[in-house]
């Protein structure tokens, strides 16, 4: 088996003006995908994460502050996950709760150095 990091990119759910009940319908769809993977032992770990941060570039190591959002789309949060092969990885991120709402799933096999 080999490792993946799915790494998800989408609207920022506030601004796309979805009430409460829709954000929490939203997250029930997250919660059984994950639950669905974690049962079938495909996610290893995985995090939402915040939209603001810092970003450092540059010789200089300039510091910038996010949120990172270019064209309405943040890094929302990854999963690290076991799959057979890039191809099997897809058809797992084809699970992903936000297609509907534009967002995109970028997955990347995890380099192993030996």
């Amino acid at each position: 088996m080999k490792e993946f990091m799915m790494i998800f990119m989408g609207p920022d759910y506030q601004s796309l003006g979805m009430s409460p009940e829709e954000m929490q319908a939203n997250m029930g769809k997250w919660f059984a995908w994950n639950d669905k993977m974690t049962a079938q032992g495909i996610v290893q770990h995985g995090n939402a994460l915040q939209p603001h941060g810092k970003h450092i570039t540059g010789k200089d190591a300039v510091v910038v502050d996010g949120p990172f959002i270019e064209g309405k789309e943040l890094v929302g949060g990854y999963y690290v996950i076991k799959a057979e092969s890039l191809e099997a990885a897809v058809e797992v991120a084809k699970g992903f709760p936000d297609f509907d709402l534009d967002g995109t799933v970028e997955i990347r096999e995890i380099m192993v150095f030996e």
